[in-house]
């Protein structure tokens, strides 16, 4: 098992990463919001399905995905049409249109990902994709999982503040 150092950096590790996703919300279209692209994202990779889905997939609750929702069926990008199963609800699916953002936000992703890591070998990549998808995967869906009880002892994550004097 690794060391409380090795997971004291590896936390540092992930917290970088928000500076990698920023710089890929940067490639997005204007009118195409990380939110927006996300929904098109699982709509490409899962097909047709209801809201309810579409929450559990993106990990947020039903207001937010709503207005995700929103926003992408305002451009044309999904429809919603009635569950043949249940009236009362819908199925999201995506139309060309959505297809052809999708593939957009695909090309730029791409373009994105093989210029940064131009340097990289296809086994490093390879590796990076493998162990990402474990730790994923070790979380599990973070909305369900329940929260384990930290030992008191543990220190979890140092935060630093700024004094008036320090700054």
């Amino acid at each position: 098992m690794a060391e409380q150092a090795q997971f004291e950096e590896l936390a540092r590790q992930l917290s970088a990463v928000g500076a990698v996703k920023r710089d890929m919300g940067r490639i997005l279209p204007p009118d195409c919001p990380a939110g927006s692209a996300a929904v098109l994202t699982l709509l490409g990779r899962h097909g047709d399905m209801r809201m309810s889905k579409l929450a559990e997939l993106l990990a947020v609750d039903m207001s937010v995905t709503s207005r995700h929702v929103a926003h992408v069926v305002a451009r044309g990008w999904i429809e919603r049409s009635p569950d043949p199963a249940d009236k009362r609800s819908r199925i999201l699916r995506l139309t060309p249109e959505g297809i052809q953002q999708l593939d957009e936000l695909s090309r730029r992703t791409t373009h994105l990902l093989a210029e940064r890591l131009s340097d990289w070998t296809d086994d490093e990549v390879g590796q990076l994709i493998g162990l990402m998808s474990r730790l994923r995967a070790s979380f599990g869906d973070c909305r369900s999982a329940p929260v384990r009880a930290v030992p008191a002892a543990a220190p979890v994550f140092e935060e630093t503040t700024r004094t008036p004097a320090s700054t």
